[in-house]
């Protein structure tokens, strides 16, 4: 199997982690608990544990003094204002909201990627995002919700598209870095200054935790966000990105509406229509199109 093939797997693997995981962390902080910015804590604390444990047991290269200043601004724009704002963010505003805010990410990306990256803009990506966002935008619409309506909705949307903006910007600060570094080399360090500048804004909710309330599936929930959700994803989109381009990983986004209703399905929490069915072929063939190379450049990276 090639590298594009392996990147491919790894960029659909951190939307299907992402996918499952709203329902394991919202569960824990509905029950109340581990409070949002807790959790996040928690979060980040697991997974900068696992990084430093895993750069252990696999050769790092040697990082320029430089490259640091980039590392934390990276850990701003992707550990910490990406995951505080969106928290906050869905405590005041409705998933679905949230939901169809989140697919602008792609779009930024595109955008971006074209001014700071020199990525072409072709006319057939530009349609794929189009058809993309369409189908999720759709499917986010008719798709059932039991969260209540937000207590903020404004500053809610406000919140979660800082979060869609501020992981668009991470997104082309790590693809600058995968051009020079393995991701093994460098995640370590960008979860080490994130945990720093989280841990003012979680400290106090993580000690009002009492853990003798938690179950077992509560144990496993927690776990899975920070070995999946946290760790996984965060290790596999580096790698997605070190052999595609920043605007095709960010295309896969539009994945997620379309698992999260498959396993709202599976988990019997909602049902099948024509227009699930019609959103979910647009987000496919708009990741297609994103996704598809021209045959005169089959050798060239996407």
């Amino acid at each position: 199997m090639n590298n594009r093939a392996l990147a491919f797997i790894a960029v659909f693997m951190v939307q299907l982690l992402y996918g499952l995981t709203f329902t394991f962390a919202k569960g824990i902080i509905s029950e109340g608990l581990i409070k949002p910015f807790g959790f996040i804590l928690v979060r980040i604390i697991g997974a900068t544990a696992l990084f430093w444990l895993l750069s252990l047991f696999t050769k790092n290269e040697k990082i320029e003094r430089k490259d640091f200043l980039t590392f934390f601004f990276a850990s701003i724009f992707g550990i910490a204002l990406n995951m505080l704002t969106f928290f906050k963010g869905l405590e005041y505003t409705t998933p679905i909201n949230a939901s169809v805010i989140m697919i602008t990410a792609p779009i930024i990306v595109l955008l971006l990627s074209a001014i700071f990256l020199s990525e072409k803009l072709t006319t057939i990506k530009v349609v794929g995002i189009f058809l993309g966002f369409s189908g999720a935008v759709i499917l986010s619409l008719f798709s059932k919700s039991s969260g209540a309506i937000g207590s903020n909705v404004p500053l809610g949307n406000l919140l979660v598209f800082i979060n869609a903006a501020s992981y668009s910007v991470y997104i082309i600060i790590v693809k600058k870095l995968t051009a020079k570094y393995h991701p093994f080399s460098f995640i370590k360090w960008l979860f080490l200054f994130g945990l720093i500048l989280v841990l003012p804004f979680g400290y106090n909710e993580l000690t009002e935790v009492e853990i003798y309330r938690f179950t077992d599936y509560d144990f496993f929930a927690v776990g899975f966000v920070i070995v999946g959700a946290t760790f996984g994803t965060y290790l596999l989109n580096p790698i997605g990105l070190r052999h595609l381009k920043a605007s095709t990983v960010t295309a896969f986004i539009y994945l997620q509406p379309v698992i999260a209703a498959i396993f709202a399905l599976a988990m019997g929490m909602d049902t099948i229509d024509a227009a699930k069915i019609g959103g979910a072929a647009l987000i496919f063939s708009g990741v297609y199109l994103v996704t598809k190379k021209k045959k005169s450049a089959q050798k060239n990276m996407l």
